[in-house]
């Protein structure tokens, strides 16, 4: 069917998509790489112990962080499936769910670093657990975290594939900056599945070969939505 000009609802809603686009990256790289960069060393669990109790508001910092990330995330979905639904309503709809799952899914890692500051917390009842053993069940949960974060993103990979295929159907953003967006997506989702699956992967895998794509497609649309008018759209096929 062909899709008439995008309306002020849409132009408005893109707006919104560019916003946060960048509003969300800056907590998301905080948390995820300079926090947790600064405070778990691979390997050690007494030392990423130890540097958490002693910089105990920064790993805080890192959890409402990524909380706040979450929260812009949800506008940036429902932002997306208002610019993007009238070119496949289901399709649209179908990334809409994938999103609000994977923000899920994202939520629960970030609480899961509650149980951390529990297990360092020195409480009374943690008396009967042996120092080194309460480090280990720390870095367990820390491990946790990575592991939900990375089902996440198998979701994340899903919704962004879907909706950067609706932006190349639209004719709304460049071409070429929407296949991207598909690469880009399915990269970061693909590599996330796959880790699921063969354990080693991520420590042989460097992240900017599977985040970078991401991140750099994000931070373009981010600026080109915000600067930019939507384009006028061409013929498509639901």
């Amino acid at each position: 069917m062909t899709i008439g000009t995008p309306d002020d609802t849409q132009r408005t809603a893109a707006r919104v998509v560019g916003a946060t686009y960048l509003m969300a990256l800056v907590p998301a790289v905080f948390a995820e790489f300079f926090v947790r960069g600064q405070l778990v060393v691979a390997g050690n669990a007494t030392q990423t112990a130890l540097n958490i109790m002693a910089h105990q508001r920064l790993f805080r910092l890192g959890i409402a962080s990524n909380l706040a990330a979450f929260a812009i995330d949800v506008a940036l979905i429902t932002a997306l499936y208002m610019v993007l639904n009238p070119i496949n309503r289901s399709l649209a709809l179908l990334a809409l769910g994938w999103g609000l799952v994977e923000t899920g899914i994202l939520i629960v890692a970030t609480l899961s670093d509650f149980n951390v500051l529990r297990i360092l917390s020195g409480a009374a009842y943690l008396s009967v657990f042996e120092i080194d053993r309460l480090h280990t069940l720390a870095r367990l949960s820390v491990s946790t975290h990575a592991d939900v974060y990375n089902v996440g993103l198998v979701f994340a990979g899903l919704r962004s594939t879907t909706f950067c295929y609706l932006w190349l159907k639209s004719g709304f953003i460049p071409k070429a900056l929407a296949f991207f967006g598909v690469i880009a997506s399915l990269l970061m989702g693909v590599c996330a599945y796959v880790f699921i699956i063969f354990a080693a992967l991520p420590t042989i895998v460097p992240v900017g070969i599977y985040g970078g794509p991401i991140f750099l497609f994000e931070l373009t649309m981010g600026v080109w939505l915000l600067f930019r008018e939507l384009r006028r759209p061409n013929p498509v096929s639901s």
